[in-house]
C-alpha cells in the first residue's frame, strides 16, 4: 500500500461520532469528488477504506443510502452514486443550496462554525482529492478540485486553521499544496493522522542521519585519496635519491623517515610517527618527508 493509502486508511479509523463532524466531512468529500450536480452525485475512489467508510458516513450526515454503489469484493476504482432527486435535495438543504438550482460552487462557512468541522471537512477533502507522497521520495501534500471558487475558500479555511498552503494551477484543476514536511505534518495531526505524521518525521530523521553518514564517508574517503596520492609523492622522491645515491648521505632523521615510507607505503602519518625510535609527531615526521620531497623533486629536475 501507498504511503498515501497508509493516510488515508487512518483518517478513516476516525469515529463517526458527531453528526455535524460527519455532515462536514461529507461536505469536504461532495465539493472535491467527481462530481457533485443538482441531479448526480458521484464519487469515485480506489482506497478501500474509504469505499467502506462513505456509506456510514453518508448514512450518519444525512440518513441516506447511496443510489449505486460498487459490487461487493470489487476492486480497483470504485463509484458511489446518488440520482435520487429527494436524497440531493436534503444534501442541498443541509449546506444552504437552493434545491431546484444548479449547484453554487461555494464553501458556506455557515456549517463549519466549530473548529472540529473545520478539519472533519479537510479530512473529507483529503479523502476525496487529496494526495501526499512517499516522504523517504520527497515532501509534497496537495487537495485538487476543479472548481475555482472551491480553491480559493479552502485555502482561506485553512489559513483559519493555522495551515499555510501554496497556490498552483495543473490543466483545469486548482491545487492547495505543501512542500515543508513540517507543514505536512502539521496538516496530517490536524485531520486526523497522527501516525502518518509520525512517518514523515521519522523518514526525515533518517534522511539527515543517511546525509550526515555520507558526508562523512565522502569526507574520509576523500581525506584517504589525498593521504595516497601524497604517500605515492613521497615514494617516488625516495626513489629518486637512492637512485642518485643520496638517500645514504642524508641525515639519520631523514633516512628513518625514508626507510619507514617505503617499508610501509600504507600507514598514515600518525601511524609512520609511532613507528620512530623514539615516536614522534605527526607533525615532526610530515616535516621530514617533505623534505624529502623537496630534495627528491631537485633531483629530477
Amino acid at each position: 500500500m501507498s504511503f498515501a493509502g497508509q493516510a488515508k486508511q487512518e483518517l478513516c479509523r476516525a469515529g463517526l461520532n458527531r453528526k455535524c463532524c460527519a455532515q462536514a466531512e461529507a461536505y469536504g468529500v461532495l465539493m472535491f469528488c467527481n462530481q457533485f450536480t443538482a441531479s448526480e452525485i458521484r464519487v469515485m475512489t480506489e482506497s478501500d477504506a474509504l469505499a467502506a467508510r462513505l456509506p456510514q458516513l453518508f448514512k450518519k450526515a444525512f440518513k441516506l443510502e447511496f443510489d449505486r454503489v460498487p459490487e461487493l469484493g470489487s476492486t480497483g476504482k470504485r463509484t458511489f452514486a446518488l440520482t435520487g432527486q429527494e436524497k440531493i435535495n436534503v444534501i442541498r438543504e443541509i449546506y444552504g443550496m437552493d434545491g431546484m438550482g444548479t449547484v453554487a460552487h461555494h464553501i458556506n462557512f455557515a456549517v463549519l462554525e466549530e473548529s472540529c468541522c473545520r478539519l472533519a471537512f479537510l479530512r473529507g477533502a483529503f479523502l476525496a482529492g487529496g494526495s501526499v507522497t512517499d516522504p523517504e521520495k520527497s515532501y509534497h501534500l496537495e487537495l485538487v478540485t476543479s472548481h475555482f471558487n472551491v480553491s480559493k475558500e479552502v485555502l482561506a479555511l485553512m489559513q483559519e486553521c493555522g495551515f499555510n498552503p501554496k497556490q498552483a494551477t495543473r490543466k483545469s484543476n486548482y491545487i492547495a499544496y505543501f512542500k515543508r514536511s513540517e507543514d505536512i505534518e502539521d496538516f496530517l495531526t490536524g485531520v486526523g493522522a497522527p501516525l502518518a505524521a509520525m512517518e514523515i518525521m521519522n523518514a526525515k530523521v533518517e534522511k539527515t542521519l543517511r546525509g550526515s553518514v555520507n558526508r562523512r564517508v565522502n569526507c574520509d574517503a576523500a581525506n584517504l585519496d589525498k593521504a595516497v596520492e601524497a604517500a605515492q609523492v613521497q615514494i617516488e622522491a625516495i626513489r629518486a635519491l637512492h637512485q642518485s645515491g643520496l638517500l645514504d648521505s642524508l641525515p639519520d632523521k631523514l633516512k628513518e623517515a625514508a626507510e619507514l615510507r617505503l617499508a610501509h607505503p600504507e600507514d598514515t602519518l600518525v601511524q609512520l610517527a609511532e613507528r620512530c625510535d623514539p615516536p614522534i609527531t605527526k607533525s615532526a615526521l610530515n616535516h621530514r618527508l617533505r623534505k624529502l620531497v623537496e630534495l627528491g623533486q631537485e633531483q629530477k629536475g
